[in-house]
């Protein structure tokens, strides 16, 4: 049975700053938990409507019902649970690391990090203004893939000034990435779903990557920054692992 204060607390935890002052966010799905867990993230609580085993300070089972009212899903899972957010860690900059630039959108964030995770990008530096990576919409579209990517946030443009690594820079104008020579470690920015990448930070690019354009009309404006971010994964990838 799920308590007014558990039910009142797992409802908070849609909003970032009840994430940040409780130190928890929700994962759903057996799948999605059972990686979090997996890897080594402290479960706080989990709610099943299928037999859980543990300390009845951990588990509880819960019926259909129960679990709908306090599932962020239209139809939700077989369990839902809170987990402790995990610390963030300085790590060396080695291989590529992807660098997000006010990237807004829960759905494309939680895309980019499962990318990440297939192309073993395992460094993600977000500015302060990208979407928080522990709202629940992130964690559902990640299907588990946050478990093995390190995502910071910071002032994304000191973290790029003080960096020792070329930065490349996706942008609509530059080196045609089809014919682009990457370096073993680089730092590559994509930017803001409507505006690109800011001011500041594109003076900063040591070089701009653009994806050709083959359509005959070549009426489409961009490409979604999701779609963007898999072919330069790939094409990173290509080039580096021949």
């Amino acid at each position: 049975m799920v308590s007014k204060s558990q039910i009142k607390l797992i409802t908070s935890l849609q909003q970032k700053k009840y994430r940040d002052k409780t130190g928890l966010f929700v994962a759903e799905g057996p799948k999605v938990i059972a990686e979090l867990r997996e890897a080594g993230l402290n479960l706080h609580s989990l709610f099943s409507t299928e037999a859980v085993s543990g300390s009845s300070e951990t588990f509880f089972s819960v019926t259909e019902l129960e679990l709908q009212k306090i599932s962020f899903l239209k139809t939700a899972n077989t369990s839902l649970a809170l987990f402790e957010i995990p610390k963030q860690i300085a790590m060396p900059q080695q291989g590529l690391v992807l660098a997000l630039d006010a990237v807004r959108d829960p759905g494309n964030l939680g895309t980019i990090i499962r990318l990440c995770d297939w192309f073993g990008v395992t460094q993600l530096v977000c500015s302060v203004d990208t979407a928080d990576c522990y709202n629940p919409k992130v964690i559902q579209a990640t299907m588990g893939s946050i478990a093995r990517i390190q995502v910071s946030y910071c002032d994304l443009e000191s973290y790029i000034k003080n960096s020792k690594i070329p930065v490349y820079g996706a942008c609509m104008e530059g080196v045609n990435v089809y014919a682009h020579t990457w370096a073993a470690n680089g730092i590559l920015v994509m930017g803001n779903e409507a505006n690109g990448i800011s001011e500041g930070i594109s003076k900063l690019l040591h070089e701009k990557i653009t994806i050709a354009q083959f359509g005959k009309k070549q009426e489409a404006e961009s490409l979604n920054v999701a779609t963007a971010t898999a072919i330069l994964l790939s094409e990173f990838r290509r080039s580096t692992e021949r």
